[in-house]
C-alpha cells in the first residue's frame, strides 16, 4: 500500500451504537479503499499524527492508519 493516503473521513455509527471513523484511502493508481476505525484506533491515529480533529487527517499516510489498527487489535491481546 505504498503511497496510499487518507482522502476522506466520515463519522458513522457502529452496530453497537458507538461512533466509528470511516477513512477512505486513495492510491497513486486511482484506487480507493474504505477502512473502519473504532474509537481506540481513532484516538491512536489522532495522537500519532498530532491532529486535533478528523478533518486534519486528510493527506496522512496509510502507515499511520495501519499502526492505529494494530494498536487497537493489540489491546485485546494484552488483556489475556
Amino acid at each position: 500500500m505504498a503511497g496510499a493516503t487518507i482522502s476522506e473521513v466520515h463519522i458513522a455509527a457502529a452496530h453497537d451504537g458507538e461512533a466509528e471513523l470511516l477513512v477512505t484511502l486513495s492510491f497513486a493508481n486511482g484506487g480507493k479503499s474504505l477502512v473502519t476505525l473504532d474509537e481506540f484506533a481513532v484516538r491512536t491515529l489522532l495522537a500519532s499524527t498530532n491532529a486535533g480533529s478528523s478533518d486534519q487527517l486528510i493527506g496522512v499516510s496509510w502507515d499511520h492508519v495501519r499502526d492505529a489498527l494494530i494498536a487497537s487489535s493489540n489491546r485485546f491481546a494484552e488483556q489475556t
